[in-house]
């Protein structure tokens, strides 16, 4: 792509020499005319000023050409811009140092577990030992569910040297702070979780990507060994990958995604699986943290789209939404025109369970007894 990309800068280049070139031909031919047919020189000075804004006019617009074509170039070759929408392992996006290059030391500030309130430097203190690193670029249901199973087995295999550690970003470290402590459920106990320094942009010696979801990062002996840039975190699809760079460093086999510990209970027994409906790319959308009420109201017309057409989207949708709320997690997925959303499917979408249903009947006719 680049050396097309410079073919067509060189051609620009003699193409608008040429054009310089003719014009200045055509000026000396007839300026020459003019003199020997006895024009007065105002008439000639005229006419050269217009000759030399032609030849000026035609030399800045086709730099502009060169330019602008050169500026596709680069932005095309430079990394850390996004090459695919889908986000996957596979897709050539950049974000963080990548494999063989050094692993900076930085600064985090812990939030969970006894060292809360604490600095720490993961990387210095890791000593050259296999280390994960999982950088949160954005608090959703997609990359919690990441972290959670991943630094699940990364926990486990502490024994043998890994040490994990998970920075979230975020320009108001309190307000992240005080996210990270409301979801610490969510999370994986007795690891190194806490907030970037930083600020959104994360360590500036990383060169991090703030369009992805995750960068995570797998090294030893100070360097990076493998890179992953998520912009849609898949279980089934990165996870695998991410296992196989882990144990690269560490030793042992790949464990199997059902025999991971955060991983029982993800698919409910009953619960259809229909290979071929991914609502993942349908609700994301929907429920991205910052996401303006007109983009949120946009997917989700599309969600009810699907929903009206697809009777298992229909059930499926309704059971992501009553699951998110009968597990009391409402706040934190997205905003509240998203939690408007989730609220209007759990009741129009699918009905609850039948032992829930009575229970909340019971709950009614005797409020004395609400917890």
């Amino acid at each position: 792509m680049l050396r097309a990309e410079k073919s067509s800068v060189s051609f620009l280049l003699v193409t608008v020499a040429a054009l310089i070139q003719g014009p200045r031909n055509r000026e000396c031919r007839i300026g020459s005319a003019r003199v020997e047919s006895g024009v007065g020189r105002s008439d000639l000075f005229q006419h050269e000023w217009a000759l030399n804004m032609n030849r000026y006019g035609i030399c800045v617009a086709g730099l502009a050409c060169v330019l602008s074509i050169s500026n596709v170039a680069l932005a095309q070759d430079t990394p850390g811009s996004p090459q695919s929408p889908t986000g996957t392992a596979d897709d050539t996006l950049f974000s963080g140092p990548q494999a063989g290059e050094m692993l900076p030391p930085f600064m985090l500030r812990q939030v969970l577990g006894a060292e809360a309130g604490k600095d720490v430097d993961i990387v210095s203190g890791a000593g050259g030992s296999p280390l994960v690193l999982v950088f949160v670029h954005d608090v959703n249901r997609q990359s919690v569910s990441m972290t959670r199973v991943l630094t699940g087995y990364t926990k486990t295999r502490a024994a043998d040297g890994l040490k994990t550690g998970v920075i979230f970003l975020s320009d108001d470290a309190t307000a992240a702070e005080t996210q990270i402590k409301r979801m610490e459920h969510a999370l994986t106990g007795g690891v190194v979780t806490g907030v970037s320094a930083e600020g959104r942009e994360g360590p500036g010696s990383y060169g991090l990507n703030r369009n992805v979801m995750l960068t995570i990062l797998v090294g030893k002996a100070g360097k990076v060994t493998a890179n992953y840039a998520l912009v849609q975190p898949s279980l089934q699809v990165d996870l695998p990958k991410i296992l196989q760079s882990v144990v690269e460093v560490v030793g042992g086999q790949v464990p199997k995604l059902q025999d991971l510990p955060g991983m029982q209970g993800m698919q409910r027994p009953g619960q259809p699986a229909d290979a071929d409906l991914n609502l993942r790319p349908l609700l994301v959308p929907v429920i991205r943290l910052g996401a303006a009420a007109e983009d949120v109201q946009k997917a989700a017309l599309e969600v009810e789209k699907r929903a009206a057409a697809d009777p298992r989207v229909r059930k499926e949708v309704g059971r992501i939404a009553n699951t998110i709320i009968n597990a009391g997690k409402l706040q934190d997925y997205g905003t509240p025109k998203a939690q408007e959303f989730l609220q209007k499917w759990a009741k129009e979408f699918a009905a609850p369970a039948e032992g829930d249903a009575k229970e909340r009947k019971s709950e009614n006719r005797t409020p004395e007894n609400r917890p």
